[in-house]
């Protein structure tokens, strides 16, 4: 079982409400006392800053992401390492969001736990149905979220996602934990803690 520091993993459709369960799990870890350092493994918020910056990888980024497509695991996986790298430290808890996403992406991050000496993780995997995920996605308004391009983020979702996050099932020291994500808010946190007996 995955012991302090932990290492949480957090996988859902878009729009299954990830972003907003990885700030309530940050706050109560902070509050709890479990730990006062949170490392982010997130490359969307990584590939944001990179469109902003007006720059041709933003701008290649930007394409990518327009048309819903998943962008490649190079690019990916060295944000999210970099980003690893430069900021953790011994008692770090990790929390990685919309990352790994495919199974080149879960061997890396495997190989940079096990770097840092992290046995396994916590792996939260927040269930909601195609039609409530649409729903959710359509309510946020994103200039991303046009039909086409949540359409082929639902496609690549179950032939890359889903697999990425079963190649943990199985391993030592990995927990896949399913959560109910058509709960309030409120609920999915409760259950999110409690599952995992923090």
């Amino acid at each position: 079982m995955n012991t302090a520091p932990y290492t949480f993993i957090f996988f859902g459709l878009a729009g299954s409400g990830k972003g907003t369960q990885v700030e309530l799990l940050e706050v109560y870890l902070r509050e709890k006392g479990i730990t006062t350092d949170v490392v982010f493994a997130s490359p969307g918020s990584e590939y944001r800053q990179l469109i902003s910056s007006g720059s041709y990888t933003g701008d290649v980024v930007k394409n990518f992401t327009d048309k819903g497509m998943l962008l490649p695991d190079f690019l990916t996986t060295s944000l999210v390492v970099s980003s690893i790298a430069s900021k953790i430290t011994n008692d770090s808890c990790i929390i990685a969001d919309g990352y790994p996403r495919t199974v080149p992406q879960s061997e890396a991050l495997e190989q940079a736990l096990s770097f840092y000496g992290r046995l396994g993780a916590h792996i939260i995997y927040i269930e909601v149905g195609k039609e409530e995920a649409m729903k959710r996605m359509k309510l946020r308004a994103r200039s991303d979220d046009t039909d086409e391009s949540i359409a082929k983020r639902f496609d690549s979702y179950v032939a890359e996602v889903l697999p990425a996050m079963e190649y943990f099932k199985n391993k030592d020291g990995y927990t896949i934990h399913t959560i109910n994500g058509e709960q309030s808010i409120e609920a999915v946190h409760a259950e999110i803690i409690t599952t995992i007996g923090l």
